[in-house]
Order: C-alpha cells, then sequence, then structure tokens
C-alpha cells in the first residue's frame, strides 16, 4: 500500500480514524513480491479476478446458516424481531424469556450451547448429498462472530457454545475432502440492531427502553458477561429510536423506515464500527483461509472497506496458493460492468438466461435461522424442488449453496436427514451430469417459464418432461429431462438433424444401456423405458460427432 493510499484510508468518509494503527492491517499480504498484487479499485477487481476452476467444477454446496438466533427456533431475524413489539417473535420471547429490558439478545447469545453438535456427522451427510463446498455462517447481523475473534469479544469461544466452531466446522469440511468458505452478514448489524435500543409503544412498559440502551461494561459485575461491553455486541445507538412514539405500529414503521433500511455505506456516525469491521473480517480470512467469502450485501460491504477487504482476499489467496488465485466472493445486485471482479449471487431466485460469467443461487430449504412451525408443518423445499432447480442453474452456467437449518443444538431434524438422504440417491445416478460441467450453447428447452431475480423462487412455476436442459463434458452432451414423460418417446428438438452434429449413442444414466433414438429435422426422438433409474431429473448421456461446439 503506498503512503497515498495509508493516508487516504486515515482521511476518507469510511472513518478509519486517525489512532488506526494501519500497518496491523495492511502488511499481511503484503509481505510477497512473486504473485501479482489486486489493488483495492474496481478497476482492478474487474481486470484481474478470473473464477476459480474448483468452483466452476463444484456445482453444489451446503450452508450451515447456524448462529444463537437458531436457538429459540422461532425463524430469521429473531435477534431484530424479539424487540418490535407486537411481532410474533416479541409474543414468543415475552412468553418465555421475558421483556426485553430485562432479557435481551445477549441473553440469547449465553443460552446457545451447541451442546449436541457432531460436525463430523454433519459433513457426511452433506457429503454424500452431493455437496462439493460447505460453508458456515461466521456472523450475522446480530454481530456475533462465530470463530475465535482476534477484535470482537462477543465471539463464540467466549461466549455460548465456548468453541471455534468456524475452526472446528473449516477442519471438518477439509478433512472430508470439501472447499471451505465463510458468510459474512454483519455490516448491515450497525443499523439492523437498532430495536433493541428501542422501547415499547404501549402497555405497562411503555416507554422503558430495551437492554441495548442501559446496559455498560460496568453492569457486567458478578455476571456471566462480565468483563464484555454490551455496547461492542448492539454497535452503539446509531439509529435510535426517539422518546414518546406511541402506537406499536407507529414505532415499527419508524424502525422501518430508518433502521430496516439496506444501506450499504459505512456509518457516518459510528467510525469505529467500519474500523473494527474490517480488522473482524480480515482476521476470518487470515485465520482460517477461507476458499469462498459470502458477503450479505448489494455490491461489497461498507464503501471503500469491502474493496480494501476484497483485495486483501484476493492477494492473501494468491499467496497461499503460491500465485494461484482460489478465492470466490460472492455479493448480490451487482451492476453489470462489475459482475467480473467476483461470483454474483441470487438470493432465492435464478437466472431466465444462460450467463456468461459462473454465478450462484443461496436459498435454504425452509427459514433462514431453524423454525419449529416449518418442521411441524412440514413446509420444507422437496427434494424434487431442489433437484429441478440445481439443474436449471447448472445448465445457465450457475451453482447453487443450499441451506439446511441448525438447530441451537447443533443438531438437523429427521425431515432434513431424509432430505438430505434423497438428495444423495438423486446424485449417485446423475452426479456426472452436473460435476465439472460447463453449459451447452443454449441452457435448454421447454414450455415452463423461471422467473429471474432474487426472491423470485416463490413464483416458480412447476418444470415437466418437456423442459430440458443442457450440460456439457469434453465431448459428452447431457440433456436432462425435468420429469416423467406421459408417453414412450421423448423428442428434444434443440437436437435437430439440421442443427447440431451427429448423434451417435444415447444412454440413460443408472442404466447403462443404450437407448433407441432416431435424429430427424424435427429433433432427437428416444425411447424412454419403461423403468426409470432414480427421481425427479433422468439424465440422458449423448455421444457423436461435433455435438459440443458452440
Amino acid at each position: 500500500m503506498s503512503l497515498t493510499r495509508r493516508q487516504f484510508l486515515v482521511n476518507s468518509a469510511i472513518g478509519l480514524g486517525a489512532s488506526l494503527a494501519l500497518p496491523q492491517i495492511t502488511n499481511a499480504a503484503a509481505n510477497f513480491s512473486d504473485v501479482k498484487k489486486f489493488e483495492p479499485t474496481w478497476e482492478s477487481l474487474t481486470g484481474g479476478y478470473q473464477t476459480p476452476e474448483w468452483f466452476r467444477d463444484a456445482k453444489f454446496g451446503i450452508w450451515a446458516h447456524w448462529s444463537a438466533q437458531c436457538q429459540p427456533e422461532q425463524g430469521d431475524w429473531y435477534a431484530r424481531g424479539m424487540y418490535q413489539q407486537g411481532s410474533a417473535q416479541n409474543k414468543f420471547h415475552l412468553k418465555n424469556y421475558g421483556h426485553p429490558s430485562k432479557f435481551g439478545f445477549m441473553e440469547i447469545d449465553n443460552l446457545w450451547k451447541a451442546e449436541r453438535w457432531e460436525p463430523e456427522k454433519l459433513m457426511n451427510l452433506y457429503k454424500n448429498a452431493g455437496a462439493k463446498y460447505f460453508v458456515a455462517l461466521a456472523n450475522h447481523h446480530d454481530n456475533f462472530d462465530n470463530y475465535d475473534s482476534k477484535y470482537h469479544q462477543w465471539n463464540s469461544v467466549k461466549v455460548g457454545p465456548k468453541k471455534d466452531l468456524i475452526g472446528i466446522w473449516s477442519k471438518t469440511a477439509r478433512a472430508n475432502g470439501l472447499r471451505f468458505g465463510v458468510s459474512n452478514h454483519s455490516a448491515h448489524s450497525w443499523h439492523w440492531f437498532q430495536t433493541a435500543y428501542g422501547y415499547d409503544a404501549e402497555g405497562d412498559l411503555a416507554g422503558v427502553r430495551y437492554d441495548a440502551a442501559t446496559l455498560t461494561k460496568a453492569d457486567g459485575k458478578g455476571k456471566w458477561w462480565e468483563g464484555l461491553d454490551p455496547q461492542e455486541l448492539y454497535t452503539g445507538a446509531n439509529l435510535k429510536i426517539p422518546d414518546g412514539i406511541r402506537g406499536f405500529k407507529a414505532v415499527n414503521e419508524w424502525h422501518d423506515k430508518n433502521d430496516r433500511v439496506w444501506n450499504e455505506n459505512p456509518p457516518p456516525m459510528n467510525p469505529e464500527f467500519t474500523r473494527t469491521w474490517f480488522l473482524r473480517c480480515q482476521d476470518l480470512i487470515d485465520k482460517y483461509r477461507p476458499d469462498l467469502v459470502y458477503f450479505d450485501n448489494t455490491g461489497l460491504p461498507l464503501g471503500q472497506t469491502g474493496l480494501d477487504i476484497a483485495a486483501h482476499f484476493y492477494n492473501a489467496s494468491l499467496k497461499w496458493n503460491k500465485g494461484k488465485l482460489e478465492a470466490v466472493i460472492n455479493a448480490k445486485g451487482m451492476k453489470p460492468e462489475l459482475r467480473a471482479a467476483l461470483v454474483e449471487d441470487i438470493e432465492r431466485g435464478q437466472s431466465d438466461k444462460l450467463r456468461p460469467q459462473p454465478w450462484q443461487t443461496d436459498t435454504c430449504i425452509g427459514s433462514w435461522h431453524y423454525n419449529r412451525d416449518i418442521f411441524d408443518k412440514n413446509r420444507y423445499k422437496t427434494v424434487k424442488q431442489v433437484v429441478q432447480t440445481l439443474v436449471d442453474i447448472v445448465s445457465k452456467n450457475g451453482n447453487l449453496l443450499l441451506s439446511i437449518p441448525v438447530r441451537g443444538n447443533g443438531t438437523i431434524d429427521e425431515r432434513e436427514v431424509e432430505f438430505l438422504s434423497g438428495m444423495t440417491d438423486w446424485i449417485k445416478i446423475n452426479g456426472e451430469a452436473i460435476y465439472g460441467t460447463r453449459p451447452w450453447k443454449i441452457f435448454g428447452e421447454g414450455p415452463t417459464e423461471v422467473k429471474t431475480g432474487m426472491f423470485s423462487e416463490k413464483d416458480a412455476k412447476p418444470f415437466t418432461a418437456q423442459d430440458i436442459r443442457f450440460t456439457t463434458k469434453g465431448e459428452m452432451l447431457y440433456a436432462l429431462m425435468m420429469g416423467i414423460p406421459d408417453a414412450e418417446t421423448i423428442t428434444i428438438k434443440s437436437l435437430a438433424a439440421n442443427s447440431t452434429g451427429k448423434i451417435e449413442r444415447v444412454e440413460l444414466l443408472g442404466t447403462g444401456n443404450a437407448l433407441v433414438f432416431t435424429q430427424a429435422e424435427n429433433g432427437l426422438t428416444v425411447t424412454v423405458p419403461k423403468q426409470l433409474p432414480g427421481n425427479y431429473v433422468y439424465s440422458f448421456k449423448i455421444n457423436g460427432r461435433g455435438l459440443t461446439a458452440s
């Protein structure tokens, strides 16, 4: 880093303050000269990054989106929702734990013990289900680090599980041959967690501020959190709601308007948050050397600071791998001209077209944080839904990162185990058509339209046997049929004699037997066996001459 750059960090709007000891930030990845170095600019990142082959080959990853917010088993965003009077999570909290002015989320951090966690057992399930990479949640918007954090005292080694969760996940994944990633959501904590500084708008305790607004480090003397500062966890009163608002709907509207907004900028009133965020993320990268870092952000987090950490990660990866860049960064909502800097992620959504650059969908079979109600009502995604989604994504040059919700105690439930077993059965037969493949000249054909964009999966329509998706590997072409046909034959129009190469053999994965087929001007017509191997999606392996030329 040049002197100019150092001075910029001191004086810029990211708020890294003159008191920052800059060498501890910058020197970790700068003491080598035999590899290309990335600068913390979009120009450098877009001009120098190329998605590593391991990620393009992997296609499918599993994610443990696991934190103390799973402990109550009440679904997503509990640490925010428990402070919003009238919400279902607030009502649950009052009934089971007490009022947030006396029993705040920091107490849930302490209740979270992960006492039944068996990472090796879980990793075997994930691996058997087809995962080639595993991602663990390093921190969420509740601002708690699930690792031995050097710069943040509220972490899983000091509080709650009393274990280095990321360290254990990392060793377990790599021992099982999986690539390892971490997800970092904490850049939003400074605004997302501000409900903890609020109050009830009505009732017996109307106007009484919640725990974050009153607790100091001195209050911990003689308690389980002695020596810890609650303000470090709750991030400080950055957007504190004013006194006197009445009616919980009005209070919740204030929060939705002021601190719910998905703000990617550094907090101007709290430069220390940005400074510490960088150090925490750098520590996470340097200590565990992940292959992938997922940011829950539209673009990179916290303005220039996100560019700083991206350049650091890429440079560190070059150093670890002797000049070979093996790092993947996921971020969302990327402008087209910036997508080349990383691997764009589409949360709970897909693409309607084949993308030239590798990309990723992340989704969950249920709620991101464990939700008992989804289990009780049997509302998880089915294996069929996930398999069809995976196939559609892979045909369009993407990967699927799938979260399997984990209970607070570290276990997954029996429906989730059954789901993973179903994935195992499918991948054993059809994995050849998924792993290590690349897109064909078109992604597929068929009547079912896929809506593009984030959070579009709720509008997904069921696929049919007329929906075909293509992948290629070497000289082989795979055509994946997304359902069971209602006739003895199926015709794939895209493989017509006048539009592609000459087909010489067709077999169905799982049988090893050649199938009867004809290739004519209307397409490739294949006689389908009466007994199909496996379920949901069926993979035709096709070879011949000139099939894979784009």
